[in-house]
């Protein structure tokens, strides 16, 4: 991922450095697992885990020669011992090593987006609460149709992202997952109590069954769930996008001191964060493709998915960390305009107002639902083409024969639209 789209705790964690940390990690359990089943001396045992060590110099300098990135670390950590190296990598294979070890990089990943996405919920929780009760413009189509509230509106950002959580927190189960279990997956030269112990240590969980690797289903599945998490966060952008358009303009990114919107024109003050992380989401959802077809491997393996994990796993878990520190930064600093959300629900002239005078026809007055659509419509439909306040067409015209000019005016009250958002609130768990 480019620099631009790294914050620096997860990039670290996608680091050469990082990565042979965890190799190193997982070639010492693996010998810890074998010191508890008197296979390796103790003190050996101990002895690789207090002196084992690399420089991601020398093992890429290795690696030149074997062009085998594994073997170049192995040697490179043999390097640092005694006699007792000749327990490193001992019953392994290179798999087992790396998809063990990407399990738990990937597992400390997922702490940080974890953590984001908490962080982000707890954003969206209080600009819920506190735009309960603002009344807004409900639109359907891109049309006004009845109102609504901006509370609402983030309500069901809410809602949606505890979904997120629920699907991440799954997911990742899935690939903070390890193997040792050997070159095709039969524990032939190292037995299931190495890969038990291994994966203990390591707070790893462990598979009912593999081949060489694990299963790249699980991968699929977490990589699909961070794009649909950065589809969540693009769908809430675009809510903003739209509702800073001049001509609405009910929220704006917030514009700090010194900053520029065009280069050419003075005035402009873009959303350019939304925008930004809508053209994030497309990527992360281009990586799905990448990672369903990384599923299907020949045999017990082929290495024909390392190179695209390479790209996708750090670039997706990198892109989201970054999408949705940006979102709770705009959503934490956003402008909201209460008064213009008022005013732009007059633009219709009250046609808003149209389902709700209809139903009083037919509850109250006792007409058709067809008869009173029909002359319902007469009126929004002049109201609409002259520009002309519905309410009055409505209180000269022959509906005033059916209806009071109380019922009129409680057909007119947006409040009575507003009636179940405190229940809504509590189903949603914002009570």
């Amino acid at each position: 991922m480019l620099e631009r789209y790294t914050r620096p705790e997860m990039g670290k964690i996608w680091s050469d450095e990082n990565k042979y940390e965890a190799w190193l990690k997982v070639e010492i359990a693996a010998t810890n697992a074998w010191s508890e089943l008197g296979e390796v001396p103790k003190e050996d045992a101990a002895k690789i885990a207090q002196n084992a060590s690399f420089t991601p110099e020398r093992v890429a300098e290795l690696e030149q020669v074997t062009h085998h990135d594994v073997v170049a670390f192995t040697r490179t950590v043999s390097e640092s011992l005694g006699p007792e190296k000749k327990w490193v990598h001992f019953g392994l294979t290179s798999t087992d090593v790396v998809d063990t070890a990407q399990g738990y990089i990937l597992k400390q990943a997922d702490a940080i987006i974890l953590q984001d996405l908490h962080e982000l919920k707890k954003t969206i929780a209080e600009k819920a609460r506190k735009y309960k009760n603002t009344v807004e413009m409900g639109r359907t189509h891109g049309v006004q149709a009845e109102p609504t509230t901006f509370g609402l509106k983030l309500a069901r950002w809410y809602a949606e992202i505890k979904r997120d959580i629920e699907r991440f927190e799954h997911a990742a189960k899935g690939v903070e997952s390890g193997k040792i279990s050997g070159a095709v997956g039969t524990f032939a030269n190292v037995p299931p109590a190495v890969e038990t112990s291994v994966l203990k240590q390591l707070g790893l969980t462990q598979q009912p069954i593999t081949s060489q690797v694990l299963p790249r289903d699980l991968h699929a599945e977490y990589i699909a769930t961070l794009a649909l998490i950065a589809t969540s966060i693009e769908n809430w952008a675009t809510e903003i996008r739209s509702l800073q358009r001049s001509e609405i303009h009910e929220v704006e990114e917030h514009f700090r001191a010194g900053q520029k919107g065009s280069s050419a024109m003075p005035h402009k003050r873009n959303p350019i964060g939304s925008e930004n992380l809508c053209g994030m989401a497309r990527v992360l959802r281009g990586y799905i493709i990448t990672a369903y077809e990384d599923v299907s491997l020949w045999h017990e393996r082929d290495i024909s998915h390392s190179s695209a994990e390479r790209v996708i796993l750090p670039d997706t878990t990198i892109g989201i960390d970054y999408m949705l520190n940006r979102f709770n930064r705009i959503l934490t600093n956003l402008d909201v305009f209460p008064e213009t959300m008022l005013k732009n629900m007059d633009k219709t002239y009250g046609l808003i107002y149209s389902q709700r005078l209809l139903l009083k026809l037919i509850d109250e007055a006792g007409l058709s639902r067809e008869d009173a659509y029909d002359m319902v419509q007469k009126l929004t439909t002049r109201s609409w083409n002259e520009g002309i306040s519905f309410r009055k067409l409505v209180e000269s015209s022959p509906i005033m024969d059916y209806l009071s000019e109380d019922d009129v005016a409680d057909a007119f009250d947006y409040h009575y639209h507003l009636r179940h958002v405190d229940e809504i609130f509590k189903k949603v768990g914002l009570e």
